[in-house]
């Protein structure tokens, strides 16, 4: 399910506290992302303090809408918004639809024709990805719990 919209209030300028309380995460995990995604690049003051303009602060939100409720991995999420700025966004409800016409510089191979055919994924499709990864995540522990007390059984 997608989180409730995020209302970024009307300033020029955020510190990196503001943005972290808006976006939900921590401030190490946004200096992260800074260092990951060119497109996130705040400027700094006299003091060396970085400062948020409004468009980084949407871009913080988006990267972490594509890493925790899309699921994308870092290097996705950085193909997903190159393609994003590059024009190619999603048509409007985007919620997985394909790309508008592509810009002519993505490179047509059989893989990406394959990933095209594919259907569209639907966010209860998403839902029930995010649900087996719950609980494959949970059978890793129990596993990780039985090697650790199999192994103490041994010695």
């Amino acid at each position: 399910m997608s989180q409730p919209a995020v209302v970024i209030p009307e300033k020029l300028f955020f510190k990196i506290g503001e943005v972290c309380e808006l976006a939900g995460v921590q401030a190490h995990v946004l200096r992260y992302w800074e260092s990951e995604f060119p497109m996130l690049a705040p400027q700094k003051n006299r003091a060396g303090q970085r400062v948020y303009r409004r468009r980084d602060v949407e871009m913080a939100l988006r990267i972490k809408e594509l890493l925790y409720e899309d699921q994308y991995t870092i290097a996705g999420a950085k193909k997903r918004l190159a393609h994003e700025l590059r024009g190619g966004k999603l048509r409007p409800g985007g919620d997985g639809e394909a790309p508008e016409e592509s810009t002519g510089t993505d490179v047509d191979t059989p893989r990406l024709r394959a990933a095209a055919a594919t259907p569209r994924k639907t966010a209860e499709d998403r839902e029930a990805l995010k649900k087996v990864a719950t609980e494959l995540r949970e059978i890793l522990a129990l596993l990780e719990q039985q090697n650790k007390t199999f192994a103490s059984s041994k010695k």
